[in-house]
């Protein structure tokens, strides 16, 4: 399929996502058509000639906040989280090279049998040779979610937006599936999310991009065709900035 970067809005972007999203019907782990199904929504905008990037959460197999308020040791519950977004990210590149995709697992904890050590450098130049790029490992630091780390990586990468892969399709005042007359915004600032506490991503991932002036795209990774639609100024969505 030919590339045109000149007919989308964006030329490099990264997409956040949970864990979770990842489960499809599932209580826990990976369903794999579901896995496939948002591999070829990467592969839909990776054809258009935009560079991709990418940061999964681990929710899905463990979740650290979880297991500290179970008792474990909090920085040893991180580092399992963490070692969680690597599988989910090994997964992922799976699916994307099977459409055809050629993809990089990126890791901030060095595990060379499996996956890159992360070097600025290097992932930039992948991106470059139109390669999709998945950081895992979060930061490499405990007590950082994978929101952090994808705000951190999008402006080492200097990407021109992240892009929220959520549930719903956009953001709201209070949850639209619980509440039918949630309030939704199509454009709202940083300090508005912070100061209204809506769920968008964690307060230190906000602040980070507010101090980068990195936008932040919420949409719904469950409409077909919606991250594509973005790219070529059509779809819904909400619009975090400065």
């Amino acid at each position: 399929m030919a590339q045109d970067t000149a007919k989308t809005t964006f030329r490099r972007v990264l997409l956040k996502i949970s864990g979770e999203a990842l489960m499809g019907d599932r209580q826990y782990g990976l369903n794999p058509p579901t896995v496939e199904r948002i591999a070829r929504e990467v592969k839909a905008v990776h054809d258009l000639g935009v560079e991709v990037c990418m940061v999964i959460g681990g929710g899905n197999i463990f979740r650290g906040l979880s297991g500290s308020a179970q008792g474990m040791e909090r920085t040893t519950a991180d580092y399992m989280g963490m070692l969680g977004t690597v599988m989910n990210a090994l997964a992922m590149q799976s699916a994307l090279e099977q459409l055809g995709v050629h993809t990089r697992v990126v890791s901030a904890i060095p595990m060379d049998q499996v996956c890159e050590p992360y070097i600025r450098r290097r992932a930039v130049r992948h991106l470059e040779k139109k390669r999709v790029v998945i950081f895992a490992a979060g930061t490499g630091n405990p007590y950082f979610t994978t929101d952090t780390a994808a705000t951190l990586r999008a402006s080492e990468m200097a990407c021109e937006a992240i892009f929220m892969g959520k549930n719903v399709d956009g953001v709201y005042d209070k949850d639209p599936k619980i509440h039918p007359d949630a309030k939704r915004y199509d454009d709202i600032t940083y300090d508005q999310v912070l100061s209204e506490y809506l769920k968008v991503m964690d307060a230190s991932a906000i602040a980070l991009a507010r101090d980068n002036n990195m936008p932040i795209l919420v949409f719904s990774l469950d409409v077909p065709g919606g991250f594509r639609g973005i790219m070529a100024g059509e779809g819904i969505y909400t619009r975090v900035h400065g």
